[in-house]
């Protein structure tokens, strides 16, 4: 059965969802976009996902043309019209079409795209046996160059880092910033746990400020469990006794081995496993 689409004011099914091919969101990666998801019905932290779509595109100086609650309303709608209750929602918006050039201000129409399916980013085993992934030669993108808070369209630092995991035969890569600070995997947020003790970079590292990521932070100190930013090197990640990454589309998922190296006991350890579960009730609230 074809998807449906939201295209900036309406439901149309996926063949009829056509951006041009002047839209500088697919000339120049010139665009914003969020990735959420739905459980039983629901949209985990909705509000939270748009106030940082709207920050980004603040931060490029680009103008949203739909109020926060119609797109919130066009996200929900879309879910509902595609038979999602568990689903993954990408929601784009483009600069929108122009001349060739780089000149934002030479362009109209920006786009606002919806678009709802379902996703299983790691298989199942990955979730229960742990993941290996690799160090990549690839470096975050300096934050004095472009902010990493801006999530926008244009993800070649990420997929560069990515191919090298791939080509290593790893589903995920490790990425440093330009000081081998440890910032983020390529699509991911990443903590350790040493001593009991849950750690994660800070924004400066060179980071995507995660939700999922936010969400974890706030379930370990419900715990009662000691969890603050700290800078993080790859000696870290060698020599912690867990390892784990979130993300909107991974959720939780640990991390066994780094670079050949085992990390801990090579298993995925409790406190990766009693944060697993707090973050699955959370979602199902």
């Amino acid at each position: 059965m074809p998807r449906i689409i939201f295209m900036n004011d309406r439901l149309v099914p996926e063949e009829e969802a056509r951006v041009s091919v002047f839209d500088h969101g697919l000339l120049y990666g010139d665009g914003v976009f969020e990735g959420l998801r739905s459980y039983a019905g629901r949209v985990f932290r909705l509000d939270t996902h748009l106030d940082r779509l709207w920050a980004s595109a603040r931060a490029i100086c680009l103008e949203i043309p739909l109020p926060k609650n119609v797109v919130a309303k066009a996200v929900n709608d879309t879910l509902a019209a595609n038979n999602l209750t568990d689903g993954y929602v990408r929601l784009v918006v483009t600069r929108g079409a122009g001349s060739l050039g780089l000149d934002p201000n030479r362009t109209h129409n920006p786009q606002v795209i919806v678009i709802a399916d379902t996703i299983s980013l790691y298989p199942a085993e990955f979730y229960s046996q742990g993941l290996k992934i690799v160090t990549a030669a690839t470096q975050r993108v300096q934050s004095a160059a472009l902010s990493p808070r801006i999530k926008s369209l244009n993800y070649l630092n990420n997929i560069m880092a990515k191919l090298e995991g791939l080509r290593a035969g790893c589903v995920e890569a490790l990425m440093l910033n330009h000081k081998g600070e440890v910032a983020e995997c390529t699509g991911d947020n990443v903590f350790v746990v040493r001593s009991g003790k849950l750690l994660t970079p800070p924004p400066d590292a060179g980071i995507l400020e995660g939700i999922t990521r936010n969400a974890v932070m706030e379930l370990a100190h419900a715990a009662g469990i000691d969890c603050h930013e700290a800078t993080l090197t790859r000696h870290d990640i060698y020599t912690a006794d867990e390892c784990f990454l979130t993300g909107t589309a991974a959720e939780v998922i640990p991390v066994v081995d780094l670079d050949g190296r085992t990390i801990g006991t090579g298993t995925p350890g409790p406190i990766t496993a009693r944060l697993t579960a707090d973050f699955h009730k959370l979602v199902r609230q």
